[in-house]
């Protein structure tokens, strides 16, 4: 399928043939018949992208900063990969469109193969033929929707959200200011709902559109005389609320509004307007309401509502975001409102860069741009070829899963040895990222399709870099196979999962499983180790983890498993090789903590050897303090590594200390060895014992954490 891409380190947009998007769950893959391009959202990012780096470091400070804190922490190395990732993506534009059901999962209500839609959401209503979108993004239409009206979803689900927030009733008045699509939209919808609507924009071709289709008066903003106009036109009130569409960095809008409404009204900010108003004379004296407007609605942000599904009752919130779009498509269709002249261009998707062009330059008048797709033109679900097909290696390798960290920490640490490795396909949720991935870093082939990578005979290997829930799942797959395993941590998010990849192992012969753990590679470690000898040990491990949102998918107990069985499973881990024995007993306490996040906790290790340990993992610490500290005691000797930078040996005489230049966790050496072990036929790595008693402990702490017990292993 082809989809418009833009690369941000360029800014140039291409038309790229993709993988076709996955259907996932709660999800509905549609064939696009129209998009809208969104000229003040869209041209922005275009905008940017199109700046130097240090434009777009000046236009993103907050991006900017924190790569200069990755640069502190990790060093140049990690930072120069973690920006070239971002730089070099190819990024979906788009974000509205309307089009028909091809494939809807089993488990959405209502929507079915064939049924027209509206879709909406960055990520997900791109401009591509084909699109995946969750259910709650989606609305079904009647059989004889207008396509081209209903691709507006997501702008006319912006603007009704501002007229919600504007609360008004029929008879009172409203100014809209800022007449582009939103304003536009804002206002036909305001005079349907019986509200005498005024629209002021400094564009004269807008006003003209709103004067003669949207609105019963239109001024520009220059025009002498608005407020007093807008006065004899209220009754000498001035207008119930003000909704601004505008998107600018001037604070003339806010004050303006300011001036036209009447005492106690409401100014509702829909558009990019900075909000530091002038106190006197209008605000302070009206005792003005400041409302903002999110978005398409309450359900905006929330993935439970977006990208599970999870509704909210009628009864408590009435107008949600897909409700919203409900509404908007019903007035469309209905003929309340006529969104006939808002589309004054029409385009197909090869000449989508062209509209861009366009908006940037302003050479022509514009208001809707519309991309029109060849609904006729035969598709099929195929992977995409990159590069020809090289001769096969010792170890032919899959990516199923190609994020940030498999970008950063697991792909370019792969060996390149011309008939010892091959890389031979790529598998993402989303094409944009196979594709580029495959192209940056030399993969046969990109897909969407797991039937590409576990019933390909060629590939030998396969790496799990997906989200932590899907772990469990392809690892299965991929020993039913008979490939070699690499997943990245955890293993898998429950004890039932566990299980059955215990038994799905233990009927394969010769297979690799190895699970991500690669602080046991990182140098200083592997020294401290070496240093230290056998024998029992009192280890410490501190980590500064920092907060986590609640609503980060890390945090969901279904998708990320939460940060103990999400990151923990490190700690123990490398704890479990110090000490070179399995842990027999765990017992964990956690910081009371109102959201239940069990994310700052004290965890205390007992193991077979007799060695004990204290996992201190802390939420709730300052991000100056670096991440990582641990302290190793044994026979009158004491290891330290401070955030894998620094290691110091204390023993009789001088202490023994070793400072990197750049952070090193042991990506390189982990990945190296994986392969080798395939290659060279030797034994595994991590022991797979090791790597499932890990898992066990990680999920009796959760369990002490539970019963305030000890637990034995």
């Amino acid at each position: 399928m082809e989809q418009l891409t833009q690369q941000l380190k360029s800014g140039e947009l291409t038309i790229q043939e993709l993988p076709w998007p996955q259907v996932g769950r709660g999800m509905v893959l549609v064939r696009n018949h129209y998009s809208v391009v969104s000229a003040g959202t869209e041209g922005s990012t275009v905008l940017t992208a199109r700046k130097s780096l240090i434009g777009k470091a000046k236009e993103r400070p907050q991006q900017a900063r924190q790569v200069l804190d990755v640069l502190r922490k990790q060093g140049p190395v990690q930072t120069y990969r973690a920006v070239m990732k971002k730089l070099d993506a190819y990024s979906p534009m788009g974000y509205s469109c309307a089009g028909e059901v091809l494939e809807a999962d089993s488990e959405v209500a209502g929507i079915r193969p064939g049924d027209r839609v509206a879709c909406a959401g960055a990520g997900y209503a791109s401009h591509a033929e084909i699109v995946c979108v969750p259910e709650n993004l989606c609305v079904r239409l009647p059989p004889d929707a207008d396509l081209k009206a209903a691709s507006y979803n997501t702008l006319g689900a912006i603007a009704l959200q501002g007229v919600r927030q504007a609360d008004l009733r029929i008879g009172e008045s409203c100014a809209v200011i800022g007449l582009g699509l939103l304003g536009q939209l804002a206002c036909l919808m305001l005079r349907a709902g019986g509200v005498k609507t005024f629209g002021i924009d400094v564009e004269s071709y807008v006003v003209e559109l709103a004067r003669k289709h949207a609105c019963d008066h239109a001024w520009l903003r220059g025009d002498a005389g608005i407020p007093s106009h807008i006065l004899s036109l209220t009754g000498g009130l001035g207008v119930d609320a003000v909704i601004i569409a505008a998107g600018t960095a001037s604070l003339d809008p806010i004050n303006f509004a300011g001036e036209i409404v009447r005492k106690k009204g409401r100014i509702v900010v829909v558009g990019a307007v900075p909000t530091g108003f002038d106190r006197d004379p209008h605000w302070y004296r009206k005792e003005l309401e400041l409302r903002m407007s999110c978005s398409y609605g309450p359900g905006r942000y929330d993935p439970d509502y977006e990208e599970k599904g999870i509704d909210y009752p009628a009864a408590y919130v009435r107008w949600t975001e897909n409700r919203n779009m409900e509404a908007f498509q019903e007035l469309a269709h209905s003929g309340r409102i006529d969104l006939g002249y808002l589309t004054t261009h029409e385009l197909p998707l090869e000449e989508a860069p062209k509209a861009y062009d366009m908006i940037l330059s302003r050479s022509e008048p514009f208001l809707g741009i519309v991309l029109k797709y060849d609904v006729h033109k035969p598709l099929a679900r195929a992977k995409v070829d990159i590069r020809p097909a090289r001769p096969e290696a010792k170890v032919n390798i899959a990516f199923v899963g190609a994020g940030s960290y498999a970008q950063g920490n697991l792909l370019p640490n792969l060996p390149r040895q011309d008939g010892e490795v091959s890389l031979v396909g790529v598998m993402t949720n989303s094409g944009t990222t196979s594709k580029r991935v495959a192209e940056r870093f030399g993969f046969g082939f990109c897909t969407s399709d797991p039937k590409d990578i576990f019933e390909n005979d060629e590939i030998n290997t396969v790496f799990i870099a997906t989200r932590h829930d899907s772990h469990a799942q392809y690892v299965r797959q991929a020993l039913s196979a008979g490939k070699h395993v690499f997943v990245e941590k955890p293993l898998c998010l429950t004890s039932d999962d566990l299980a059955e990849i215990e038994d799905v192992y233990g009927k394969s012969e010769g297979l690799r499983l190895m699970v991500g753990f690669n602080r046991r590679f990182a140098p200083h470690a592997l020294e401290l180790k070496s240093r230290l000898g056998a024998g029992p040990k009192s280890m410490i491990y501190r980590i500064n983890a920092g907060a986590i949102p609640k609503e980060s998918w890390i945090q969901d107990r279904e998708l990320g498993g939460g940060r103990i069985v999400g990151e923990v499973c490190h700690f123990i881990d490398f704890l479990t090789w110090l000490c070179g024995s399995l842990p027999r007993s765990i017992h964990a306490v956690a910081l009371p903590d109102p959201e239940s996040l069990n994310d700052t906790v004290s965890i205390n290790l007992e193991f077979a050897n007799g060695s004990i340990g204290s996992i201190s993992y802390f939420a709730n610490g300052s991000k100056e303090l670096p991440k990582e500290y641990i302290e190793v005691y044994a026979t009158g000797r004491t290891g330290i590594i401070k955030d894998f930078k620094e290691l110091e040996i204390h023993s009789s005489g001088k202490p023994h200390r070793k400072r990197s230049l750049s952070q090193n966790k042991g990506q390189a050496n982990m990945v190296r060895a994986f392969i080798e072990s395939i290659r060279d036929g030797g034994a595994s790595i991590i022991p797979v014992a090791e790597s499932f008693a890990v898992a066990r402990a990680t999920f009796a702490v959760l369990e002490s954490l539970r019963t305030r017990r000890a637990m034995a292993l």
